[in-house]
């Protein structure tokens, strides 16, 4: 499995009715769960930021075709401007170092 690092801002437009982005909202939360009991979603933060804040998620995902067809069906991603970042193993990773120890 390959990690990413996949960056999401919301850019609702405009004229949506407020109960649609929260029928969205409540399946994407939906879809993130799945996602994560999966295995695919790892952790998901959000920026603490006064103007609209980004979201940094942690994926897995077998390739980037597969993390793109998992992303391309979240309930908001006709919304989303999304940046991926593959990710690799460093040699200094504490995690690595506390699995050598």
């Amino acid at each position: 499995m390959m990690e990413f690092l996949v960056q999401f801002e919301l850019d609702i437009p405009d004229g949506i009715a407020e109960s649609q982005v929260e029928e969205r909202k409540r399946a994407e939360a939906a879809a993130a769960d799945t996602l994560a009991k999966e295995g695919h979603l790892v952790r998901l933060w959000q920026t603490q930021s006064d103007a609209a804040p980004t979201i940094l998620g942690l994926y897995r995902a077998a390739n980037r075709a597969e993390l793109d067809g998992l992303l391309s069906a979240l309930p908001l991603y006709e919304w989303m401007h999304v940046s991926v970042t593959a990710l690799g193993r460093h040699p200094s990773d504490p995690a690595r170092v506390r699995a050598i120890a």
